[in-house]
């Protein structure tokens, strides 16, 4: 088993590869889907423990040889963003199965607390101070594009969003999905096509993030609302292709 720790964290690592040893047996799960994300305490400290599904074989041979692991994408990404001022929970280390083929990998950072995420700001449309978070959560999304940080899996769960009397922090989760590049406009515009299917929100939106770029509200939100109707049609013929392939089935 391949460990890389950060420095404040060294003095774990036998900790560490104790839950990896355990991890089928212990700790607290909080999704269990393609990948199983779990909690545990070490040092009085709660640690989020982040398992990647064992790849194909094809993608065995890939990771092994060619590519990086997903957890070691995300502890590099997550020291990348932190260099940046940008949050995200403490990054702790990242293990890789070692062996001829590649097996499972595991992302290990610090829990922290936090009151909502985006998903919350969707279903309840009445949340308190909803438009103050969404337009603060743009000019965060502008901070990243600033800094030339291109969120892939930039979605509704994947921020955590802690409130702090109007003085709203965000920390960005999953990450291993990440390019840094320069953006233009419609890259960036692209880049909210994820977020949400509501016009309110994606008005509130426009209308803040034309506050900090030469083009205009109307060109924002048209560019904004293109991309991500565009996003929900595919999504709706995935979703249809599905149900008939089952239905054959």
């Amino acid at each position: 088993m391949k460990l890389i720790l950060s420095p404040k964290f060294r003095s774990w690592v036998n900790k560490l590869l104790e839950i990896i040893e355990n991890f089928g047996k212990k700790g607290e799960t909080i999704k269990d889907k393609r990948n199983q994300l779990k909690l545990f305490t070490v040092n009085g400290e709660v640690v989020n423990v982040k398992s990647f599904k064992v790849p194909n074989p094809v993608n065995k041979v890939l990771y092994r040889y060619f590519l990086k692991s997903k957890a070691k994408r995300s502890f590099e990404n997550a020291n990348y963003l932190l260099e940046r001022g940008i949050g995200t929970p403490a990054p702790i280390a990242y293990a890789e199965e070692s062996g001829l083929l590649y097996g499972r990998s595991y992302y290990f950072s610090l829990q922290i607390p936090y009151d909502l995420t985006y998903r919350e700001l969707i279903h309840e449309p009445d949340y308190p101070q909803r438009e103050e978070i969404l337009r603060a959560f743009t000019r965060f999304t502008f901070q990243l594009h600033e800094h030339d940080i291109l969120f892939r899996d930039h979605s509704p769960g994947n921020t955590l969003i802690q409130l702090n009397n109007g003085e709203y922090k965000f920390f960005l989760v999953d990450l291993n999905r990440m390019n840094f590049q320069k953006m233009d406009f419609e890259e960036r515009m692209r880049n909210f096509h994820r977020i949400t299917s509501y016009e309110d929100m994606v008005r509130i939106m426009a209308n803040e993030y034309s506050k900090l770029v030469p083009e205009g509200e109307a060109e924002v939100f048209e560019r904004m609302w293109f991309h991500i109707q565009r996003f929900q049609e595919k999504a709706r013929k995935k979703q249809n292709l599905k149900k008939v392939l089952k239905i054959k089935k």
